[in-house]
């Protein structure tokens, strides 16, 4: 799991052959001008999601892993309180994976609790259970969706 900000996007490049793309997608797009939903950046292999609304109690969210992709999530305005937990220390999922939305969902609750104000990102990696939303704030982000291999 990774939290920075995105001027300092460059430190991660190499971690990825499309993380450079990813990054520059955030640095290059006006994104409070894109439209809420998924767009394509290179097919199914990197995506971003823009959403935007009203976070949910701490205590209502999921923690989630996906085996597909990595998830770069930027915020772009308000701030995201989010959390994380090593996969290997979580219980079996409540929610079993399915392919078709590319996550599970896990009954366990995590103490590592960090916010993502507007400017930075964090990146999780299939082995990183993550809760995101759990504030009271109107969050504007995009989530980038790049594909593990």
């Amino acid at each position: 799991m990774v939290l920075d900000k995105l001027a300092n996007a460059s430190r991660y490049t190499s971690m990825h052959p499309l993380f450079e793309q990813a990054f520059r997608f955030l640095q290059e797009s006006d994104l409070m001008a894109l439209p809420i939903g998924q767009r394509a950046i290179v097919g199914r292999d990197l995506f971003a999601i823009i959403s935007e609304g009203k976070g949910i109690p701490e205590q209502d969210a999921k923690l989630e892993v996906h085996r597909k992709y990595i998830d770069i999530q930027y915020v772009i305005s308000g701030t995201d309180h989010m959390g994380w937990k090593d996969l290997a220390q979580c219980s079996p999922p409540n929610d079993p994976y399915t392919e078709e939305r590319d996550a599970a969902f896990f009954p366990d609750k995590t103490s590592n609790w960090f916010d993502v104000p507007a400017g930075s990102f964090t990146i999780f990696y299939p082995d990183d259970a993550h809760a995101a939303m759990a504030t009271e704030d109107t969050v504007r982000k995009v989530v980038l969706k790049i594909a593990v291999g």
